[in-house]
């Protein structure tokens, strides 16, 4: 499996095809995925520290920073996804799976720009910049600080819908695999890539 998922990468497949996903969009998938995971544990973890924590501003930071490239890979993966039309989904799935399966990247896309953009708002409140680990800062171009409090807690609870979400898409993912035994995690993870 490894082996063919090099000869992806290798093989120049960057654009998808009707069967599978180019190694661009695989990698990004991956990528947005864990950096999701680190972001939602990073964020959990750092509301939790006192004022006198010696992360109490490394933590945030840290946070702001995974958060614009996030948001910076999320307006690649929507442009790459737009000039480059996903795969078919398999012949297999039900009207209502298709339907439940665009629903849900769809309530996923929305919720990954949500999410930073009301973590920008935040951030920005009081017209400071974000500084992406020290090599650029993102302007405030807009200072909403009688919105802090709403906008996290619209923040949080997105964060929250959105690791229910993927926990959901993923068990799909996993029954489609080993139960239904078709394609759909052979396409994203770049082993089904045929023109």
């Amino acid at each position: 499996m490894l082996q063919k998922y090099r000869e992806a990468l290798g093989g120049g497949m960057i654009r998808n095809s009707k069967t599978g996903y180019g190694w661009l969009a695989t990698t990004l998938h991956w990528l947005m995925a864990l950096l999701l995971v680190a972001l939602f544990g990073l964020g959990l973890w750092m509301v939790s520290l006192g004022y006198y924590d010696p992360w109490y501003v490394r933590g945030p930071a840290i946070h702001r920073s995974l958060g614009v490239i996030f948001f910076a890979l999320l307006v690649l993966r929507i442009v790459w996804r737009l000039v480059n039309p996903k795969p078919a989904f398999e012949s297999a799935f039900a009207a209502w799976e298709r339907f439940l399966a665009s629903t849900m990247q769809y309530v996923l896309y929305l919720l990954m720009l949500l999410i930073p953009i009301s973590g920008y708002l935040i951030s920005t409140a009081k017209g400071k910049p974000v500084s992406v680990f020290g090599w650029f800062d993102v302007p405030a171009l807009i200072q909403l600080d009688g919105f802090v409090d709403l906008l996290g807690q619209w923040h949080a609870w997105m964060a929250w819908l959105i690791i229910v979400l993927v926990v959901l898409h993923a068990s799909a993912a996993l029954k489609h695999h080993f139960i239904d035994k078709d394609d759909s995690i052979r396409k994203i993870l770049g082993l089904n890539h045929n023109n």
